[in-house]
């Protein structure tokens, strides 16, 4: 157990100033440095355990390992997006009803870690449609047990960290969370170990991490609110109307997806340019997990100052980069060994800064007992944008991977035009 001593001195050499409550209660500021580093804590254990598991990557080896059909390993990335971001509609006036959200959080991280060992066990017994069939049920219910966790984690943040120092929580967690992974990634592209044994031991780490991030999230001080059953499910959407800044907020978001969706028709250039799919499962890892260690915690002091400037800076680096994709390709330096991967890395930093800002701007935005609501409908709406971005790509591929990374660039740069009307939060 830490003593207070060492988590206020911890957590003084982790945020740029102790000073002010941040709008928290007495009783919670005085229990600030301890929430700050559970929140760090399991944050940081939530993150490894997602790049461990990634179903972009991992899963998608893992079900072509094990004999199933291309049909479900494109069945995987919609499962995951859908499921985490589309529940939070229905589950968020449950959340509002809680006096203490942060059992919600920790049942949602118990959740993953269960249904992330349940994959662990149908690999090492079932094969092909089976297996595929198993392991995407099991995604979905570690991707709705992860809306649990979005949708009132915002809320307990806000109400358990303050406001100057939330982006160092959230970005503290990240990098710690990154660092971990890319050990991950180098491991798998040394060879040492046989890559089956491995994804399964990182997949089974992962459902650990993820059982303590919840024990440990559910030692946070939550000082206990009433709760309220909220807005019905469809009536939370009326917050759309009545809030022009969600809105707002909810157009660039929805803009900034590109820098999200971009990755795969990268790879796509460097498949065309001879470079085969970059070992997806080694290097595409190390690309995203170092990306990550070395830009959110910046993005996260950066978020403190100015979440709406983190949002503008992000977009404008993915649009550079994607620009720059095309661009290498036209030269015809996209086979280039260093040109994609060196790509990749800078939109993947512009990716975690989109994911820092739009998280710490939404939490500062949102009225205190409405967080849970504008975080579900926030991510419903984005949820709906990500399913149909399945049917655009598709169509934009058949132009080739250029026009549709030009046409992603062009949406990074559209979303700076409306994030610069956002009100400043002020802090």
């Amino acid at each position: 157990m830490t003593t207070p001593d060492f988590e206020e001195t911890l957590f003084e050499a982790l945020v740029d100033s102790t000073e002010g409550a941040g709008g928290l209660s007495d009783a919670q500021a005085k229990r600030e440095p301890g929430n700050f580093l559970r929140h760090a804590g399991s944050l940081s254990m939530s993150k490894i355990a997602d790049g461990l598991i990634d179903p972009k990557l991992v899963l998608s080896w893992l079900l072509d390992h094990l004999g199933a059909s291309a049909f479900f390993v494109g069945l995987l990335v919609p499962i995951r997006e859908a499921g985490a971001l589309l529940p939070q509609l229905f589950t968020a006036p449950h959340v509002q009803a809680m006096d203490r959200r942060k059992w919600a959080w920790a049942a949602g991280s118990i959740g993953q870690g269960v249904a992330a060992a349940g994959i662990v066990l149908a690999a090492l017994t079932l094969r092909g449609a089976a297996a595929g069939a198993t392991i995407c049920a099991l995604l979905a219910v570690l991707a709705v047990s992860r809306s649990i966790c979005s949708v009132s984690y915002t809320d307990v943040l806000g109400k358990t960290v303050g406001q100057s120092r939330r982006g160092a929580a959230t970005g503290t967690a990240t990098s710690l969370g990154a660092g971990a992974v890319v050990i991950f990634a180098l491991v798998l592209m040394s060879g040492l170990v046989d890559r089956a044994t491995l994804v399964l031991v990182a997949i089974a780490l992962a459902a650990l991490l993820w059982l303590g991030a919840g024990l440990l999230f559910s030692t946070l001080w939550e000082e206990p609110a009433p709760g309220t059953r909220g807005t019905p499910t469809f009536g939370q959407l009326s917050i759309l109307r009545r809030d022009p800044q969600l809105r707002r907020f909810i157009y660039a978001r929805g803009l900034l997806t590109s820098t999200a969706l971009a990755p795969p028709y990268i790879v796509l250039l460097g498949a065309q340019a001879g470079q085969g799919s970059f070992d997806r499962l080694g290097a595409l890892v190390l690309a995203s997990s170092i990306a990550s260690l070395l830009s959110s915690w910046i993005w996260g002091r950066m978020a403190d100052r100015s979440s709406r400037r983190v949002l503008i800076v992000s977009a404008l680096a993915g649009a550079l980069a994607l620009v720059s994709a095309v661009a290498l390709d036209l030269v015809g330096l996209s086979g280039a060994i260093w040109a994609l991967p060196l790509v990749l890395f800078v939109l993947m930093i512009a990716y975690h800064g989109v994911r820092q800002g739009r998280v710490i701007y939404l939490v500062d935005m949102a009225p205190k007992d409405s967080r849970a609501a504008y975080t579900a409908v926030s991510n419903t709406v984005i949820g709906l944008l990500l399913l149909g971005s399945g049917l655009f790509g598709a169509l934009a591929s058949l132009a080739g991977p250029q026009v549709t990374l030009l046409i992603f660039a062009a949406m990074a740069l559209a979303s700076i035009l409306v994030t610069r009307g956002l009100d400043e939060i002020a802090q």
